[in-house]
């Protein structure tokens, strides 16, 4: 059984990873939020068994988090 289904209320760990990923973006604390990227890609390096079968969402997930961390970098580039 997903350990993340079998408590109530509970996240995928890489859920838990983004959270702070997030609040770094907030904070502009672009180093933290980057290396906060990092340990969910190598999370998903893994077998994909060690991974919870939503791979396709965290994929997603992932690309979305770096798309905002390069665009904070970025700001002329929102402009368009």
């Amino acid at each position: 059984m997903d350990e993340a289904r079998a408590l109530p209320g509970s996240r995928r760990l890489v859920d838990k990873i983004l959270i702070p990923f997030h609040q770094a973006c907030d904070q502009q604390d672009l180093e933290v939020a980057a290396r906060l990227l990092k340990i969910v890609e190598v999370m998903l390096q893994k077998p994909a068994a060690t991974i919870h079968a939503d791979r396709r969402r965290t994929v997603q997930l992932l690309v979305a988090a770096h798309e905002r961390l390069w665009l904070l970098k970025h700001p002329e580039a929102q402009g368009h």
